[in-house]
């Protein structure tokens, strides 16, 4: 960043760069947790670019990663070919080793993108992503724990893992991907661990297509009103009842299925906790350790 126009307003998106950049300062080495987590939590309550300016201010930029920019580019079309930029991505790897890591928000995928998960998790999110090429490879290696890959609608998934007492979640193949959307290949080895492939919107999108259904119901209750006159009122008000009770059931039936993939997570992680503390006290009575 410059040093000009201190004052313009940060985006969500420029506070995510930040705190990409700093995840990677902190697998790297160049940050220790304290800082890391002083540094983060400076990056999230920054409201303009004269506060996000000195938070990276002496780490160095990721290749192929531009620092967060001052001068604010044309908004891109949204389409799969704006999104496959090139370029060499800004995280290449991730570990949790009895913790857990995330790659989420605005960043690029690399070629391949290796992560490890040992009695630990990490979660990959592809919603909101650029992408290095036209298929990228999301290599995962599970060990008694589990990695997560998030992907959005249009995208083409292939699975390829190879799993022991452990596994892959193959539910998103076979799909096949919108014209000039990338090709995520998942991959890799999973020992008593596993490894879940999901589709979801983002939440943006879910906003959106939400305010699309509201201005529809609108649009039908004026062309009801037209058509009906002065003497369809009581008929028009019964229509709108209607409609307000289905979107009324689409949005609780939305929130059932939230909870119950939360539900689902916290189970499995659980499981992964008892199987854990099973194994180990297997280990101990066989006198292993």
């Amino acid at each position: 960043m410059t040093d000009e126009l201190p004052e313009l307003r940060a985006s969500d998106a420029d506070r995510e760069r930040v705190a990409e950049q700093l995840r990677d300062a902190l697998a790297e080495g160049r940050l220790d947790m304290e800082e890391f987590e002083e540094r983060l939590e400076a990056t999230y309550a920054a409201r303009t670019y004269g506060e996000l300016t000195p938070i990276t201010r002496d780490l160095p930029g990721a290749v192929g990663t531009a620092r967060v920019s001052m001068v604010k580019q044309p908004v891109d079309d949204g389409s799969w070919g704006s999104r496959i930029v090139g370029g060499e991505g800004s995280s290449s790897w991730g570990v949790a080793v009895l913790a857990g890591f995330e790659r989420k928000g605005r960043w690029t995928v690399p070629k391949r993108f290796n992560c490890f998960a040992f009695m630990g998790g990490g979660e990959i999110d592809l919603r909101e992503a650029n992408f290095a090429d036209r298929e990228v490879v999301i290599n995962c290696v599970a060990v008694m724990g589990g990695l997560n890959v998030i992907v959005p609608p249009g995208v083409e998934v292939v699975v390829r893992g190879i799993g022991v007492m452990g596994g892959f979640d193959h539910r998103e193949e076979g799909r096949p991907g919108d014209p000039g959307a990338p090709r995520v290949v998942v991959t890799g080895f999973a020992f008593w661990g596993g490894v879940g492939v999901e589709r979801k919107l983002t939440r943006a999108e879910r906003q959106r297509l939400k305010e699309e259904r509201r201005q529809e119901k609108l649009e039908r209750r004026e062309a009801r009103k037209e058509f009906d006159g002065s003497r369809g009122e009581g008929l028009g008000d019964m229509f709108d009842a209607l409609d307000e009770a289905r979107d009324l059931i689409r949005e609780r039936h939305e929130e059932r299925r939230d909870r119950h993939e939360e539900r689902r997570l916290r189970h499995e992680e659980r499981r992964e906790r008892h199987r854990d503390r099973r194994e180990d006290r297997h280990r101990r009575r066989d006198g292993d350790y």
